[in-house]
């Protein structure tokens, strides 16, 4: 009962704090090294000592290299192709520290989650702020409500897809 206990407080402090950096990121474009690195490092540190971790250590490693090398690699095309970035590095870390959490089975479903809402929320944000489509808006945000959702509701997304071409 007590670990149960102790992993809901885990939830609620890991929402709370992609809470924060989606609003961070929302006021200033950018994801603080200050708090995407520690969050990497403590989903790291809670999986491997927590028999209640949301992943396996393995999963949770590879997890936060998948997270980060997958937007680098994304970013890196981008910018050989645009001659610029496409994507912040924040973003990346932002995903591996949700990859050290959940592991790496979720990351196409937070991925997926969050672009969709992102496209959505990326034309309403270039309409309210009055800009053309090639400004940026910030993309933290919809990582962090793709992650909320995966840690509140598991494989939501997977299995609503699964279902729908099944």
């Amino acid at each position: 009962m007590a670990n149960l206990v102790f992993s809901e407080w885990i939830q609620i402090f890991l929402i709370l704090v992609l809470m924060y950096l989606a609003y961070f990121d929302l006021r200033t474009f950018r994801l603080p090294d200050i708090i995407t690195l520690p969050l990497i490092f403590t989903g790291l540190l809670f999986n491997s000592l927590s028999n209640q971790g949301f992943a396996s250590f393995q999963d949770s490693i590879i997890g936060a290299i998948l997270g980060y090398s997958g937007l680098w690699l994304l970013n890196s095309l981008y910018r050989a192709l645009k001659k610029q970035n496409g994507i912040g590095m924040g973003d990346a870390k932002l995903l591996a520290a949700l990859g050290a959490w959940l592991g790496w089975q979720p990351l196409p479903g937070i991925l997926l989650t969050a672009s969709l809402t992102g496209l959505i929320g990326g034309v309403i944000w270039l309409v309210w702020n009055k800009q053309n489509h090639r400004a940026a808006f910030p993309f933290g945000p919809f990582l962090a409500i793709a992650g909320i959702i995966e840690l509140l509701w598991p494989q939501t997304i997977q299995t609503l897809l699964l279902s729908k071409l099944a």
